[in-house]
C-alpha cells in the first residue's frame, strides 16, 4: 500500500464498544476502510471494562466532574483492562476479518509522550486545582512506527496510554488522545464514533443536527450550551486535530455501522468540521 494513500484515524468507543454483534460491524466496516483507500489506525477507550476491573479488584471509581482519578493501585487495572482485554480483542476481531492488526498503547515506540494532567475548575472567581492521580496529557507525537505499519498495509490498534520522560505511566482520555494522533499523522479525515448522529443543536431532536461546522463557530456553539456532556471533549478533540494538520473531523454514531461505509464513499454523514 503505497504511503501516499490518506490516513483514516478512528476513536472506538461507547455502546459500539460493549455488543460483541455490533462491536464486530464496526470493526467490519472501520477496516472496510482500507479497501476505500485509506491507511486506518483505530484508537479505543475502555471505560465500562475499566469499571468492571475495579470492581473485581474491589477498588473504589472517584470521579471529579466527570473524570476519573486513576490512583497508584487503579493504574495497574486500567493497563490490564486497556490494553489485556480491549485491544487484544479488537487484535483477534480485525485479524479474524482477514485484515493484519497490531495492538499497541502509546508508551509502544514512545508513540505518545505525556505530563501530569491536573483538573482545573473555577469555583467563585478562582481557580481550584485536583490532582487526578496517573492521568496525562498528551504533550507530543512520534509517529515513526504507525507509519511504518501503515505502509505495510498493518492496522495499528493503539490504547490510550503513555508515559512521560522518566517513563511514568498515564491513563490518557481517548478522545484528546485520537485527537493529537490524528494532527499529528496528517490524518485526511479524523472520525470519532459516539452513541448519536453527531452534534445537534437540540440534542433531544434528531433533525437538528449540525451536518457541517466551521472550527471557527464552536466557540459560539460553546456559548449557546449547545455542546454539552460527553461531546465537550469530542470537540476538543477535533479541535486538537484540525489545529495540529488533521483535513476533517467527522463525528458520527457508532451504534449505526453504515455510516462508517458511507464515510468510506466519501459521503456526508454525521457532522463534519473543517478548519
Amino acid at each position: 500500500m503505497p504511503s501516499g494513500l490518506p490516513v483514516c484515524v478512528v476513536k472506538y468507543g461507547g455502546n459500539a464498544m460493549t455488543d460483541n454483534d455490533l462491536k464486530r460491524e464496526v470493526i467490519k466496516n472501520v477496516c472496510l476502510l482500507q479497501n476505500y483507500g485509506y491507511r486506518v489506525v483505530i484508537v479505543h477507550g475502555g471505560g465500562p471494562f475499566i469499571k468492571q476491573a475495579l470492581l473485581r479488584a474491589k477498588i473504589k471509581s472517584e470521579f471529579i466532574d466527570g473524570h476519573r482519578v486513576t490512583t497508584p493501585e487503579a493504574i495497574e487495572h486500567v493497563e490490564t483492562a486497556l490494553k489485556g482485554q480491549v485491544n487484544g480483542s479488537l487484535v483477534k476481531l480485525v485479524n479474524q476479518l482477514g485484515y493484519k492488526a497490531v495492538g499497541l498503547s502509546g508508551k509502544d515506540g514512545k508513540i505518545a509522550t505525556a505530563v501530569k494532567r491536573m483538573h482545573r475548575k473555577e469555583v467563585d472567581g478562582h481557580v481550584e486545582e485536583h490532582d487526578l492521580g496517573w492521568v496525562g496529557d498528551v504533550v507530543s507525537m512520534d509517529t515513526g512506527l504507525l507509519e511504518l505499519l501503515l505502509d505495510h498495509e498493518y492496522i495499528p490498534v493503539l490504547a490510550c496510554l503513555a508515559a512521560d520522560v522518566d517513563s511514568n505511566e498515564y491513563n490518557v482520555n481517548g478522545d484528546m488522545f485520537s485527537g493529537h494522533l490524528a494532527g499529528a499523522l496528517k490524518a485526511e479525515i479524523f472520525l470519532l464514533l459516539t452513541d448519536v448522529d453527531g452534534l445537534m443543536r437540540d440534542k433531544d431532536d434528531p433533525a437538528t443536527l449540525i451536518r457541517e461546522l466551521a472550527l471557527s463557530d464552536i466557540p459560539s456553539l460553546r456559548e449557546q450550551q449547545i455542546v454539552q456532556g460527553g461531546m465537550i471533549p469530542k470537540l476538543e478533540a477535533c479541535e486538537i486535530a484540525l489545529n495540529n494538520g488533521a483535513g476533517s473531523a467527522v463525528i458520527l454514531n457508532g451504534t449505526r455501522p453504515e455510516q462508517l461505509l458511507a464515510v468510506g464513499k466519501r459521503e456526508s454523514v454525521g457532522t463534519t468540521i473543517f478548519l
